[in-house]
């Protein structure tokens, strides 16, 4: 499953949790894709210097280093809370009530487990990264212009954090789901068939189209 999948809302806690940390992700998603446009105009600048006045962007590849968190961390928990990672579900799939939302839990937990130790790890290596007493409070910086590399790092332990957050979020909404037998559970991507997803992908394009003709 890829396509996003509809979450829904009531006025539970559990919902309020979700669409209080849904907007805090919905940001995050936005600065991540306002980086990616920085990044092409970053690429043009240096382009431009180069072939016209034999000067590229000092530092171009040490910002792309900078930049990376922010293009492949900071939107994850955004997907998640979508469901719009790509997995394999040909036997999650086929499952239904209790049994798929077990299935769902347990997978979550294990998610929850690896984004954990994932925070630990990345806290540490930032740790290494981050002093006081050092030039621009970093013992490393980037090999071209000294960017210090601890901002990078806190970056991704701030987005693994996020994550962790919407998988316990995911975890309660599934536990809920497991005990209750609850067709529609609250704060969870609800599944999706292979049609809808396509007939909403295909809706999303030719929406997409009949705006841009006219």
């Amino acid at each position: 499953m890829s396509a996003h999948s509809p979450v829904l809302e009531d006025d539970s806690l559990l919902s309020k949790l979700d669409r209080t940390l849904y907007k805090l992700e919905t940001h995050l998603a936005l600065i991540g894709g306002l980086a990616a446009f920085s990044l092409v105009m970053l690429a043009v600048v240096s382009v431009t210097g180069r072939n016209l006045f034999n000067r590229p962007l000092p530092g171009y590849v040490d910002w792309i280093e900078q930049a990376m968190p922010l293009l492949a961390f900071v939107g994850v928990s955004y997907t998640q809370r979508l469901g719009g990672h790509i997995r394999m579900d040909i036997l999650v799939g086929r499952l239904r009530g209790r049994w798929l939302w077990g299935a769902e839990l347990a997978s979550t937990i294990t998610m929850l487990i690896l984004m954990l130790l994932l925070v630990w790890g990345t806290w540490a290596h930032f740790q290494r990264s981050f002093d006081f007493g050092s030039p621009n409070w970093s013992r490393d910086s980037s090999l071209d212009i000294s960017l210090p590399l601890w901002p990078a790092k806190l970056l991704v332990t701030f987005s693994f954090a996020v994550l962790s957050l919407r998988l316990m979020l995911q975890v309660w909404g599934y536990t809920v789901a497991l005990l209750t037998g609850a067709k529609s559970p609250i704060a969870v991507p609800l599944p999706i068939n292979a049609a809808t997803a396509a007939a909403n992908e295909a809706a999303t394009v030719s929406g997409f189209d009949e705006e841009t003709n006219v």
